[in-house]
């Protein structure tokens, strides 16, 4: 949510959290699981809805674990993803983010973003969460996890999705306010 926000405040959108329960759609698709999720949580919405999906796809691990992240980061963990990797040389990976915007009753929004890099061998760093301590973006020499949350901004994944669904929504209440 820090990440969101501090990428939103420039076009003065601010995210405030809700206890809202949906289905939890199962895909190795942020974008699917992001517009499914979103899709069922504006039955009965009375305002926009904002979710967020990220996946982590690993080329030694064909593609594992995707949207899947989330379930293997709290089941084997940062350790067992890497455990995974031990003798592999091509340790390339790319993190993508779907934030899906929705208003009621059924219209949604998807804004993606990716980002490159490599995994390393150990954990590094302590901000963040998920696999960010093991992911380093293509020209950087920090972990996501190492990085501020300034710097992360200026380079992750989730900050570009958020960053493009930021510009259009600000784009679309400016076309909302001209055209009274």
């Amino acid at each position: 949510m820090a990440e969101a926000n501090f990428v939103l405040r420039e076009f003065g959108i601010e995210l405030v959290p809700r206890p809202l329960k949906g289905d939890e759609v199962q895909s190795l698709d942020p974008v699917y699981v992001a517009r499914r999720s979103l899709e069922h949580l504006l039955r009965g919405a009375t305002g926009p809805i904002v979710v967020e999906d990220t996946g982590l796809f690993v080329r030694a691990l064909r593609g594992f674990p995707g949207a899947l992240a989330s379930y293997v980061h709290s089941t084997i963990g940062l350790d067992g993803l890497l455990k995974l990797l031990v003798g592999q040389q091509d340790r390339s990976a790319y993190f993508e983010a779907a934030v899906g915007y929705g208003e009621p009753p059924k219209r949604v929004w998807v804004f993606t973003g990716r980002v490159y890099g490599k995994i390393t061998t150990t954990p590094k760093g302590r901000h963040g969460f998920g696999f960010d301590p093991i992911f380093v973006p293509e020209g950087r020499d920090k972990t996501l996890a190492q990085m501020t949350l300034e710097e992360k901004s200026s380079c992750s994944h989730r900050a570009l999705a958020f960053t493009r669904m930021g510009a259009w929504v600000s784009g679309k209440r400016g076309a909302a306010q001209s055209s009274k």
